[in-house]
């Protein structure tokens, strides 16, 4: 199942970007004194108490605002607040409630999601008494916290993970495998889910652009349930305004990639690889996900004998740093291969859920090892004493080593190819986390 979404929202310089840091363990987004820092979402993994979930940090809102960049970065957190499932609105204990507060609020109940109510920066003597005023915000009891100094998180946090999706109906959902169709615009995208669906769910045309949101579609297939998602064309940074409709529909589709199970990566036959294909490609491998390149529009293409070939190379070449992603051939327009491409979703998806038993990985590490000796470093060797695998989407494995110092790029490198020749793992990234051995009597 995909994690939850929670996006800190307020009006700026409240400290969401603190809070935000504070909660994912490290200092990614940008924190400074003066508002409008933040301007772009910004997303990052967190975890509390067993509940994964991703956060999104927004810009300040400021609700009356006509300037550009303030509006940009309000229309930035309503998006945030539409594909949030709880939402944080964090306020200022030392300035009290304010007019943008309440508008903020008022814009917060419209959307009827679970929302968290943080006061912030109580982190000096007397400020606790000034959080019963925000009661008047009708948004539901204030959680006085120091994004700061740490204090009254957990309290914060205990309320945000209350409103998470019961684990039964996740379960209940666990069969039902996401997929998001991802690609330049005018690629065949919305062409391929009708395609798929059995219907015309999306609108079809050649002007680039027309899918302008995320649109979901449920199916059947090989007695199994599907979400496809159909997303809106990505196109380069530059070639989008700052203020265009599409801005926000690029971001729409870099989060259906963050939510689903399985990428369908779309190119266009007839114009080939491009930087921007590549690019796509590369922010769902970074994502972790199990992916499928689809090459569309193969019917426009004149072939001979090595036509295919010609065009494999290309595409290994381009996605050198993907070996491991399948490429299909096909033609949404005349249904060519189309029938493959559920087959290699279960495929991938099985491949990324794959659990290897530890007994049986650490005999294949063990045999790793003595075909190809491992690294040393002024004339101290890598041991390497034992592996696990700790998560799957995407199988994440863990090696217990001597010195991670000397454990080389290329050999960890090595190390994945071969769990890839002894266990297919095809479609899927693998994530090799190097540790080092404590209490180490051996070395």
């Amino acid at each position: 199942m995909a994690k939850p979404l929670v996006a800190v929202v307020g009006r700026p310089n409240v400290g969401k970007s603190t809070l935000f840091n504070k909660l994912v363990g490290k200092r990614i987004a940008i924190v400074e004194d003066t508002p409008g820092v933040t301007r772009d979402r910004i997303y990052a993994d967190a975890e509390w108490l067993s509940h994964p979930f991703t956060l999104i940090d927004t810009g300040g809102i400021e609700p009356e605002s006509e300037e550009i960049i303030p509006a940009q970065m309000r229309r930035q957190a309503e998006l945030a607040m539409e594909t949030a499932d709880v939402i944080v609105f964090l306020c200022d204990a030392r300035e009290g409630i304010t007019a943008a507060d309440y508008e903020v609020a008022s814009m917060l109940r419209r959307t009827k999601k679970p929302i968290v109510l943080g006061v912030n920066k109580i982190d000096h003597p007397g400020i606790e008494d000034n959080i019963y005023d925000f009661y008047a915000l009708g948004i539901g009891e204030p959680i006085g916290i120091s994004a700061g100094q740490g204090l009254g998180l957990g309290d914060l946090l205990d309320e945000v993970v209350a409103h998470f999706p019961e684990q039964k109906h996740q379960q209940q959902e666990e069969n039902l495998i996401q997929i998001a169709v991802v690609g330049k615009p005018n690629v065949g995208k919305s062409s391929l889910v009708n395609a798929l669906v059995g219907e015309e769910r999306t609108i079809v045309s050649d002007v680039a652009g027309t899918t302008r949101d995320s649109i979901d579609s449920r199916f059947t297939a090989n007695g199994r349930d599907y979400l496809i998602v159909d997303t809106a064309g990505i196109r380069r940074k530059r070639s989008i305004e700052d203020e265009s409709i599409e801005r926000y529909s690029v971001i729409r589709s870099l989060a259906a990639v963050r939510r689903c199970d399985v990428c369908l990566i779309v190119i266009d036959a007839s114009q080939g690889m491009s930087e921007q294909d590549v690019k796509i490609a590369g922010y769902c491998h970074e994502e972790g996900k199990a992916c499928v390149v689809l090459v569309n529009k193969w019917d426009l293409i004149e072939k001979d004998t090595y036509t295919i070939n010609g065009f494999q190379k290309d595409v290994a070449n381009d996605l050198a740093f993907m070996s491991y992603v399948p490429q299909l051939y096909i033609s949404a327009k005349t249904g060519q291969r189309l029938t493959k491409i559920i087959d290699l979703v279960d495929e991938v998806y099985a491949q990324t859920t794959m659990r290897v038993p530890t007994g049986m990985l650490n005999d294949v590490i063990n045999e790793a090892v003595t075909v190809t000796e491992p690294p040393s470093d002024k004339g101290r060797r890598l041991k390497i004493y034992y592996a696990t695998q700790v998560s799957v989407q995407p199988p994440t494995f863990v090696l217990f080593v001597n010195d991670p110092q000397i454990l080389h790029f290329s050999y960890k490198r090595y190390l994945e190819n071969y769990l890839r020749k002894t266990f297919g793992l095809t479609g899927t990234p693998i994530r090799m986390i190097v540790r080092k051995r404590e209490k180490d009597k051996m070395d």
